[in-house]
């Protein structure tokens, strides 16, 4: 992720203006934390949900899914 891409983000989610410059470092450390937690519980969805028969796109849909717990 790019800090355009984060800042982007943290605008969306309602920040803007001088608080968003001022914390755009933690912002952007959050961030990939948070990326990191992402991409090992994806990894883990595909190894412990995922069996060797499905498709690419039920694997991306069960991936998806997370979002909806």
């Amino acid at each position: 992720m790019t800090q355009d891409e984060i800042i982007e983000m943290v605008k969306e989610a309602g920040l803007s203006g001088s608080v968003a410059k001022m914390w755009v470092q933690h912002f952007e450390a959050f961030a990939k934390l948070v990326a990191a937690k992402e991409r090992e519980a994806c990894a883990k969805v595909i190894e412990n949900d995922c069996i060797d028969d499905m498709t690419r796109e039920e694997e991306a849909a069960a991936i998806r899914a997370r979002g909806n717990t």
